[in-house]
């Protein structure tokens, strides 16, 4: 395998759904190749997949299904962003941060900032747009990460390698 890996959180089937037709709504067609999703890291290294994936598996196994707060509405300069917060997430990914630190790009070493990106790369008075309509009706809630999955990154498209559930 030679495409880099990306390490996302599966999200319950309800929130996906609802983010996904988020995104399917305000982000750009020809770039909207992509379902929804939460990005824990965004580069790791495929010469490495059977420890990232045994890394995951060991996690998952004692990680039960984690609650998110979908706390408000972002905008990310030139799109807009749901902001989630889970002190479950923050401190999984701390873990994986540091059992895979020599093999970090500078991005994947920072502070995690959990956010579904549901427009990006658009004019930034129509991001501004989005952003004030979005937060007008915006009420915080409640989401579930159910998993972890890695991908392979396809230079646009990514291809699914691998789901792992939480324990129930």
């Amino acid at each position: 395998m030679e495409d880099p890996i990306i390490l996302t959180l599966k999200l319950d089937e309800e929130s996906a759904r609802f983010f996904d037709e988020q995104r399917s709504l305000y982000f750009p067609k020809e770039r909207n190749y992509l379902q929804a999703h939460l990005t824990l890291f965004h580069h790791l290294p495929p010469q490495h997949f059977e420890q990232i994936h045994e890394e995951i598996s060991l996690q998952s196994q004692q990680q039960e299904t984690m609650l998110l707060e979908v706390s408000e509405v972002k905008m990310i300069g030139r799109g807009v962003a749901y902001k989630l917060h889970s002190e479950k997430l923050l401190q999984l990914h701390r873990h994986l941060q540091h059992t895979w630190q020599d093999w970090l790009i500078p991005q994947d070493k920072q502070k995690l900032w959990p956010h579904i990106t549901v427009q990006n790369k658009v004019p930034p008075d129509l991001a501004k747009e989005l952003h004030k309509a979005l937060s007008a009706a915006f009420v915080p809630f409640n989401a579930s990460g159910v998993g972890l999955q890695l991908w392979a990154y396809k230079g646009g498209p990514w291809e699914l390698l691998e789901f792992v559930e939480f324990k129930q």
